[in-house]
């Protein structure tokens, strides 16, 4: 049953509302301070709040407070104010100051049912929406709520309108050609052209004329000029993916490139000059290599003006059964299936799993299991997942235990140890209090 605060101090209109309103759970405050507490006890969707409140009645200055501070509270919550025929302006005020509507007295039980039932599915909207925006594929093609995923976002954010040379440093399969493009999608090369080349892909004798591109006749089958993927670039972003695959030789061409912004085709005699933005990615130890003597200094430090670290799959485990959601939707697409979801043993072994072939790895996983399914949820059996040796470590109760034993803490330090201010904090009853110190052995000094 959704939750109602109602911040009224006349009785017989709480009364009334109680009646009334025996579809929600009705949480009554009479004071400022009460309204405070409810709030932060009971977090509801929907506050009615009477404008006229003690100490001063006939007036609206305690009501405008006690909004302030349930809408600091409780941006998201919506607040219903109830004002007296006098107080038209007040209410409008109080609109721009966030509340959601106004009311003007007297009661009538079922307009206001129908304001708040309104104000209720509103609220929900935004919870989901909130939910659907962490949990899908936003601006940037990045899918998770994990920490590191948040600060590859905040670092693209700071990249994408400058031309610090990036590179991207990650295993296979973990996105990092995602982390280039979005920071070329944010950036104002945006309308020009992102030309990505895997170094590792091509043979070592053509990976020259692929980058710089060759003029006919430069050598056998050379039949017409052709420019490179450097040039295909111009105006816009170069990503050498696997540039640790490199031959060392090709090395010191693109390192002169990177110097000065010219090249020269394969058998030309002309500098061309080109405006490009850099972009490498590598899953190799470039440190390691250049100690070996198998990657240049002068160019690793050319191509790391930054760095950026593209997290493994296992060190993102919040993100796993969103990833494999989504790769679930985007392969059933508009298509008729019967297939609606995950079995419990199918997310346990996807979380259990380490991952090492990443987020490419799970994509594949899904995809073939789609092929295998007979039922209407993906199985374990379908997934061709090893057995998980021990069950996931994702115990609720342990999690919510620590969760609470840490804030009573940190409310007990900020309340100097007094406990009714500590269970004003926390929004919780005194006894309840008592109850979780006692339950996690943590003391107080108790107010006289």
């Amino acid at each position: 049953m959704s939750k109602v605060l109602v911040v009224e101090d006349d009785l017989g209109i709480q009364k009334q509302l109680k009646w009334g309103l025996s579809d929600y759970k009705l949480v009554f405050a009479s004071t400022r301070s009460e309204a405070i507490a409810a709030a932060r006890r009971f977090e509801p969707a929907v506050i009615t709040l009477d404008l006229g409140l003690p100490p001063d009645p006939d007036n609206a200055t305690e009501g405008l407070k006690t909004l302030q501070e349930l809408l600091s509270l409780l941006p998201h919550s919506k607040v219903i104010v109830i004002t007296g025929n006098d107080d038209k302006a007040i209410a409008l005020q109080c609109i721009e100051h966030g509340a959601h509507d106004f009311y003007e007295k007297p009661i009538d039980i079922d307009i206001l049912k129908v304001m708040i039932s309104r104000a209720m599915k509103v609220a929900q909207l935004e919870v989901e929406n909130e939910r659907l925006k962490e949990n899908s594929l936003d601006e940037h093609g990045f899918i998770g709520v994990s920490p590191k995923v948040a600060e590859i976002r905040r670092m693209v954010e700071k990249i994408a309108n400058t031309e610090i040379r990036t590179l991207i440093l990650g295993e296979s399969g973990t996105g990092k050609e995602v982390i280039a493009r979005a920071i070329h999608q944010r950036g104002e090369r945006v309308d020009k052209p992102f030309v990505a080349i895997n170094c590792a892909s091509i043979p070592e004798n053509l990976l020259e004329s692929e980058l710089f591109g060759f003029e006919k006749g430069a050598f056998t089958g050379a039949h017409k000029t052709t420019i490179g993927k450097i040039e295909q670039a111009n105006g816009g972003t170069l990503f050498l993916d696997e540039i640790g695959d490199m031959p060392f030789g090709l090395q010191a061409k693109l390192l002169r490139f990177l110097q000065e912004s010219v090249i020269e085709r394969i058998g030309g005699r002309r500098e061309i000059t080109v405006d490009v933005k850099v972009i490498c990615a590598t899953h190799q130890d470039l440190t390691q290599m250049m100690q070996e003597k198998r990657f240049r200094d002068d160019l690793y430090y050319r191509v790391s003006e930054i760095v950026i670290h593209s997290p493994a799959l296992r060190e993102r485990e919040e993100d796993v059964i969103l990833l494999a959601k989504f790769f679930l939707d985007q392969y059933i697409g508009d298509k008729k299936t019967k297939i609606q979801g995950f079995t419990e043993d199918a997310l346990q072994s996807l979380l259990a799993y380490p991952w090492p072939g990443n987020i490419r790895e799970l994509q594949n996983k899904i995809k073939s299991a789609l092929i295998m399914c007979d039922g209407k949820q993906l199985t374990e059996s379908d997934l061709m997942m090893p057995s998980a040796e021990q069950e996931v470590s994702i115990n609720l109760r342990k999690i919510r235990e620590e969760a609470e034993k840490s804030a009573i803490s940190k409310a007990l330090v900020l309340s100097e140890g007094n406990v009714t201010h500590t269970a004003q904090l926390l929004g919780v009853a005194r006894p309840t209090l008592y109850s979780l110190m006692e339950k996690y052995e943590l003391s107080a000094q108790l107010e006289s």
